[in-house]
């Protein structure tokens, strides 16, 4: 007998899909129709709110097709609150006017395949901080502002010649690590949340997928089904697809309007943003799931069914990753560099945003992976950059990625973490958090800069509470460098930018620069 993986538990789903008598609607008094939008609203945008709950998420999809018209979505801690959302709608007088065509029932949860560590230890387990956080994303996910989903049911076969219960497990890693190929893909443009229905409903995981472009959706779909497990192994329920809008467009949704109107303010409903601590970290390494379309590591079989990591990349009204605040949590850092008269972080009036994660993996493989992501995450109006620097003074390699926002920059880590070789994450060491200062140098003085970085260092070694700085040289351009410094402590960091040394370098490098310096604080 094949061993069962072992799973945790996270948030149970609830898809319900109405359709609308709209005869009977066209045929209502003014009045009853007014009465029925304004309970409709007032319910759904308080479910949004999660004014009666402590956790979760709700959104709600117009659906295209004879099949519903409208869709909701419910995340909630327990089923006890499923079940009160969804009899509360069915004491609002727009009930009256709908009847439930379909419903899915399912919960969140994560394989023992992701971290042998995490299951046997639990709280106390001995991983990755990035991993934890994709752990935690996976079982409490956010809807992203996306505007089309596509939901659809699905199993693994259980044929007399094609039964995926029957493979060991070393076959259906095979299987499922060149599945997730292609999900990752499309990773930065398909968001989805993966549920598992075994014993609530009729399929075995409900699949529900986000995204900005329906093509996307239909893509990587479509492309999936060439892969053997999919063709020999996957069978799917029926497909649904509709469009987010927000609740206070619901009058103008049964009017028979264009939704979303946008009169909310919000190109995109950015309710949520970008949920900093919801999914935004896969796991680095060969981490193996029992999902069914592929996995997060590399070469393993992954909880996730496209491959693509649990990020909430939200849709801002560039279409690009959304700041869900509009701060940063080094505000105040910033303001007490501006006192010193330190420029920080706003280049062209700009505040730039950065991630850094450290890896040990080759350079030139390590390139190659990022250049992958680097070209999804083109499609974003808020990406600045995103590069590879090889340091001078360590065998470790930076993968940087710079952005307009807090929340993009974290989003980006989550796929930045699944990077090989990846060791940590500037700024999650002890101490005070790693500032990134990116260099421009003329090519003449070249030589010039990385002497005085020498002479530099040599000084910061023997500085009270400086641990670490190395120069970093981007490989695709020798004149764009990076550096990255650990300090014990702010204090110490401080004391070391009000100095005179300082100063006399900053003026100094005035002389050899192309450009201003661009000091980042890590998101």
């Amino acid at each position: 007998m094949v061993e069962a993986p072992a799973t945790e538990e996270g948030w149970f789903a609830l898809h319900e899909f109405r359709s609308i008598d709209w005869d009977a609607w066209r045929n209502a008094p003014d009045r009853r129709r007014e009465r029925a939008v304004e309970e409709g609203r007032s319910y759904l945008q308080h479910r949004e709110a999660l004014a009666t709950a402590d956790a979760g998420d709700s959104a709600l999809f117009s659906v295209l097709g004879h099949k519903a018209d409208l869709l909701t979505i419910h995340f909630r801690p327990t089923l006890d609150e499923l079940s009160t959302i969804e009899r509360g709608f069915e004491n609002t007088a727009l009930a009256e006017f709908t009847t439930t065509e379909s419903s899915y029932v399912s919960v969140t949860e994560v394989s023992g395949y992701v971290s042998d560590a995490y299951f046997e230890d639990g709280e106390d387990a001995d991983i990755d901080e990035g991993l934890r956080r994709y752990i935690e994303g996976k079982l409490k996910p956010e809807i992203p502002d996306d505007e089309y989903v596509s939901f659809y049911p699905m199993s693994k076969r259980r044929g007399e010649e094609y039964n995926w219960y029957d493979l060991s497990f070393e076959e259906r890693a095979d299987l499922m690590s060149g599945h997730g190929d292609v999900g990752r893909e499309y990773a930065g443009k398909i968001k989805q949340v993966i549920a598992s229905s075994v014993g609530f409903d009729d399929h075995e995981w409900g699949v529900t997928l986000f995204g900005s472009d329906p093509t996307d959706i239909k893509d990587i779909v479509y492309e999936m089904r060439f892969d053997e497990a999919s063709s020999r192994y996957g069978e799917f329920g029926q497909f649904y697809v509709g469009r987010r809008f927000p609740p206070s467009d619901l009058g103008a949704y049964l009017a028979g309007e264009a939704v979303p109107t946008g009169d909310d303010g919000h190109a995109a409903h950015g309710h949520h943003g970008e949920g900093d601590t919801h999914g935004h970290h896969g796991e680095s390494g060969s981490a193996h799931g029992d999902h069914p379309h592929g996995g997060e590591g590399s070469g393993g079989e992954g909880d996730h069914p496209h491959g693509v990591d649990d990020v909430g990349t939200a849709a801002d009204d560039d279409g690009g990753p959304a700041d869900d605040d509009g701060g940063s949590p080094d505000d105040g850092i910033r303001g007490e560099l501006a006192d010193l008269d330190i420029y920080a972080g706003k280049p062209h009036g700009e505040d730039v945003f950065a991630t850094v994660l450290y890896s040990e993996a080759d350079v030139d493989e390590l390139f190659g992976e990022v250049e992958g992501l680097r070209a999804n995450f083109d499609h974003y109006g808020t990406h600045v950059k995103t590069a590879v620097y090889g340091g001078r003074t360590t065998d470790r390699a930076a993968v940087v990625s710079l952005w307009e926002t807090a929340s993009a920059a974290e989003t980006a880590a989550g796929f930045l973490s699944e990077l090989p070789g990846v060791v940590g994450r500037a700024g999650e060491e002890s101490g005070f958090g790693t500032m990134g200062m990116f260099y421009t140098i003329k090519p003449e003085h070249r030589e010039d800069f990385t002497d005085t970085f020498d002479e530099v260092g040599e000084a910061l070694a023997g500085m009270d509470g400086h641990l670490e700085t190395d120069l970093m040289v981007n490989v695709e351009d020798e004149n764009d460098m990076f550096i990255a410094s650990q300090w014990r402590a702010k204090d110490d960091a401080m004391e070391f930018f009000g100095s005179e040394e300082f100063r006399e370098i900053v003026q100094w490098g005035r002389e050899v620069l192309a450009d201003r310096p661009r000091h980042v604080f890590l998101a």
